[in-house]
């Protein structure tokens, strides 16, 4: 494992994708931090991981909703490492229904984390990334889609897109780049859950490679954002769906 000297806080690292994230970042020579909003021992899990294969990581418990358990967050980062370079907003919850259905409830959790959450963590993160760090947010490319359900979803990852692109503009003079990441369908227990077989095999055939994307197929594209050959792209949106629109 090679070492960068560099440390990138992933939120939602706990499992899924920004699992493979801290992993995958963390055999890149990042030091990481592994931020979990409810479940220490997933958490844990992966920071094992990283120091079982010769990484370092630690822990942070975080609701990103929440502006004071982000900038605790941050302080862990920088009381452990001394600072952080690269930060990926990574957590994020999935709960659909039609818009004419969808409670109240629902409605404001899914702002709370998906917006609110990104836009705590891009704060915070403009104030305190090192000079050449990085941003990356996670968009999703069901917002070209249109899928019906996925309409309040939809409007918070189009939200974290605009950030994204007034954020990147917001960075200049101090070399960080601001970007998003948006998957199709990747085969995590978030988007597994509840679906039946039928329509997990329709998605996947959504895209002319036939297939759902993979944890390792986005982790790579965050890699590259993350390291020296993505220092190039800056305000854009990936996506990282196999052609699916």
């Amino acid at each position: 494992m090679s070492k960068t000297g560099k440390v990138a806080l992933i939120t939602g690292s706990s499992r899924g994708i920004g699992a493979e994230l801290a992993l995958h970042l963390a055999m890149n020579g990042f030091k990481i931090v592994v931020n979990y909003a409810g479940s220490a021992g997933p958490a844990r899990e992966v920071a094992d991981k990283i120091a079982a294969s010769g990484g370092e990581a630690i822990v942070a418990q975080a609701d990103v909703a929440n502006p004071a358990a982000v900038i605790a967050m941050f302080d862990a980062a920088e009381n452990a490492f001394g600072g952080v370079d690269v930060v990926v907003n990574c957590a994020g919850i999935l709960k659909l229904a039609k818009i004419a259905d969808l409670d109240d409830k629902t409605f404001d959790q899914t702002i709370a984390i998906n917006l609110k959450g990104t836009f705590n963590v891009c704060r915070e993160a403009a104030k305190r990334l090192r000079v050449g760090g990085r941003i990356i947010n996670f968009s999703s490319s069901v917002i070209g889609a249109r899928l019906p359900t996925y309409g309040v979803y939809i409007a918070t990852k189009a939200a974290v897109e605009g950030l994204t692109q007034v954020l990147a503009q917001e960075m200049r003079g101090r070399g960080i780049s601001v970007n998003a990441i948006a998957p199709g369908p990747v085969a995590t227990d978030l988007f597994l859950s509840g679906k039946s077989p039928e329509l997990i095999d329709h998605m996947a055939k959504m895209n002319p490679l036939e297939r759902l994307g993979q944890p390792q197929d986005i982790a790579r594209v965050v890699g590259f954002l993350a390291g020296p050959e993505g220092g190039w792209i800056n305000g854009q949106t990936i996506r990282a769906n196999g052609g699916m629109c």
